[in-house]
């Protein structure tokens, strides 16, 4: 397989954490791993790499493991990076390969020829809301405004996202309106591959409003770039206090992206014990407070076979959704 084969094209830092000078944060009095490199399905900037580089940096700096790398490798809707793990197993139980919702997504519509049982399922770590947002000179300012727009013409009101056509912002765009009593197969989805090109976009007036991680979403809105006009969270957000969430404005629905990490097939039990251990300490850390809190992330901690059993259900609902919606 050609996408298996592209082998380390990417882009590598490494040694970017070290051990602070403060007394360390130990598991069980001692330090769980010497390092870990990370391997990240996608570039710099987006919610894998900011997963990654955040679970990097809270280990690090508590103590529980001494150094972190990390490894950026796009490609193939992710599958680039998952195929590299698979076929160079042997060579990589060192390495953590961080993923989420996506990777349940893309191997449904056959983006790539695995799922997440071809790999060593880690932990489930955080979730990451989605969320809609416009220009921040937009007129619009809710989620009650942009369907007045969008009811006028359906295809003048492009929402973009940074997904393909039947990915993940793709499918919250639809979620939304579907919930809103809208059609959600009328939607006029716009694709692009890398968030700031969205971002371009979204400030050019090429689309309306984008369809993106909440996580994403409160960085650009503090940078001043974007209003945040909805959130799929069930309650308000303290990283964002002043942006309403849909089931305020009417629209009944939720959705929250996992992220979680996994070991290429095959990882013994002894290292795969380890990269629990050091995840699960993690969560009782100033360090990770710090770090999920300036994030607006929600721990979701699902080690093992929790972790399957929780994306085995995700697998059914979101494939009974797509099929519903017509993206299957």
């Amino acid at each position: 397989m050609t996408m298996m084969k592209m082998g380390r094209r990417a882009l590598i830092t490494t040694a970017v954490a070290t051990l602070g000078l403060g007394t360390p944060a130990f598991a069980d009095g001692h330090q769980v791993l010497d390092s870990i490199h990370f391997l990240i399905p996608g570039g710099a900037g987006g919610g894998w790499d900011g997963t990654a580089r955040g679970v990097g940096e809270a280990l690090t700096e508590s103590g529980l493991i001494g150094t972190a790398s990390f490894e950026n490798m796009s490609g193939g809707g992710g599958g680039t990076a998952i195929g590299y793990l698979i076929e160079n197993a042997e060579s990589n139980e060192g390495t953590l390969m961080v993923n989420s919702t996506p990777i349940v997504i893309r191997s449904l519509t056959g983006v790539f020829p695995f799922n997440f049982r071809d790999l060593t399922l880690v932990s489930g770590t955080i979730g990451d809301y989605a969320a809609v947002v416009v220009g921040k000179d937009s007129p619009i300012n809710n989620m009650e405004e942009f369907l007045a727009v969008y009811d006028v013409d359906p295809s003048a009101s492009p929402i973009g996202g940074g997904s393909v056509p039947g990915g993940m912002d793709h499918l919250v765009a639809a979620m939304v309106m579907e919930a809103s009593g809208r059609d959600a197969l009328s939607v006029n989805y716009i694709p692009y591959d890398a968030g700031g090109t969205a971002m371009a976009a979204l400030l050019s007036g090429e689309i309306v409003a984008l369809s993106t991680g909440f996580s994403e979403a409160v960085d650009l809105a503090n940078a001043g770039e974007v209003k945040i006009i909805g959130v799929t969270s069930d309650a308000r957000v303290a990283a964002a206090p002043d942006a309403m969430t849909m089931i305020e404005q009417g629209i009944d629905t939720t959705f929250i992206n996992w992220r979680g990490f996994f070991g290429a097939p095959g990882m013994s039990d002894e290292k795969l014990a380890q990269y629990q251990a050091a995840i699960a300490a993690m969560y009782d850390t100033s360090e990770w407070e710090a770090v999920r809190a300036r994030n607006g992330w929600v721990n979701i901690h699902n080690p093992g076979d929790d972790f399957r059993v929780f994306l085995e259900e995700q697998e059914t609902v979101i494939g009974d959704l797509m099929t519903k919606l017509g993206f299957l």
